[in-house]
């Protein structure tokens, strides 16, 4: 059965999969084609149904959930660190409510987290995630919001941190700071979603289990971090949570949705199902 697997070409995601990209896992009954696109990008197709698995951020699930069931591992989850915005000044929290952000995304669940950490709409530009760093560098926004590796080299550009997401959130609700996650489609039906959900899962342990087989693969997906920085990111949102949501995991995927519910930053109600 082929299965296109769609995930960011980041050092996270490519850690996580490098176990059926070069590693020792056995995909069984399964032919993977491995899609690597951002995660607008693969927020928008999921609107579509378009790959069998994907890596979608969980301010996207509630606009799939009929197509999707979420997988019980693979989440990037940060636990009192996330998305940051910057700036080349300070700035208050009052400031960003009055002025422009270039953002990743509406899609992405750092822009729902803003939303929610500044309790109102606010105005913004979506920017590719990778060009946030010269657009606020540059002057053309006043202010920026970080994902990926952006999160760990912005001080080297010169930018000041406004607000960490994760460290916020953290102090709001004690929980960590669900970001992505990877989802199936449910038209493959419940006995090969479940033999698809382990097999997913023993790349996970793969990479974890061969370190530093699998961050070598990760390195090429770094745009140029070094090999400190690429482990110090991979150990950042590949952790015990990506191996299994358990209770806090599932926790706070809960207390998220529950909060952009009430917000009114979902274009329907959610509800939160996985695999097995």
């Amino acid at each position: 059965m082929l299965i296109r697997l769609g995930h960011s070409p980041d050092p996270d995601d490519a850690f996580m999969f490098w176990g059926l990209a070069e590693g020792p896992v056995d995909p069984g009954e399964f032919e993977f084609e491995h899609v690597l696109k951002d995660i607008q990008t693969l927020n928008e197709w999921a609107l579509e149904g378009r790959l069998e698995v994907s890596a979608i951020s969980l301010h996207a699930y509630p606009s799939v959930q009929d197509r999707y069931v979420i997988l019980p591992h693979g989440a990037s989850m940060g636990s009192g660190y996330g998305p940051i915005v910057v700036a080349t000044e300070e700035l208050s929290l009052d400031d960003l409510r009055g002025l422009e952000v270039a953002v990743p995304g509406r899609m992405t669940t750092a822009f729902l987290a803003l939303r929610l950490c500044l309790g109102e709409e606010f105005s913004y530009r979506e920017v590719p995630f990778d060009e946030i760093i010269a657009e606020v560098k540059s002057g053309a926004a006043r202010a920026g919001l970080l994902i990926h590796e952006g999160q760990l080299t912005y001080a080297q550009q010169g930018l000041r941190k406004i607000v960490d997401l994760g460290e916020w959130w953290l102090l709001e609700t004690g929980l960590p700071l669900p970001l992505g996650i990877n989802v199936a489609r449910r038209d493959l039906g419940d006995d090969a979603l479940l033999r698809l959900s382990d097999v997913l899962a023993a790349s996970i342990e793969a990479g974890l289990d061969h370190r530093p087989q699998a961050l070598r693969y990760a390195m090429r997906f770094g745009r140029g971090l070094d090999p400190a920085l690429t482990d110090r990111f991979v150990g950042m949102y590949v952790n015990r949570l990506t191996q299994d949501y358990g209770d806090e995991g599932r926790k706070a995927v809960a207390e998220l949705l529950s909060r952009a519910e009430q917000a009114g930053a979902l274009e329907r109600p959610v509800r939160v199902e996985f695999v097995g």
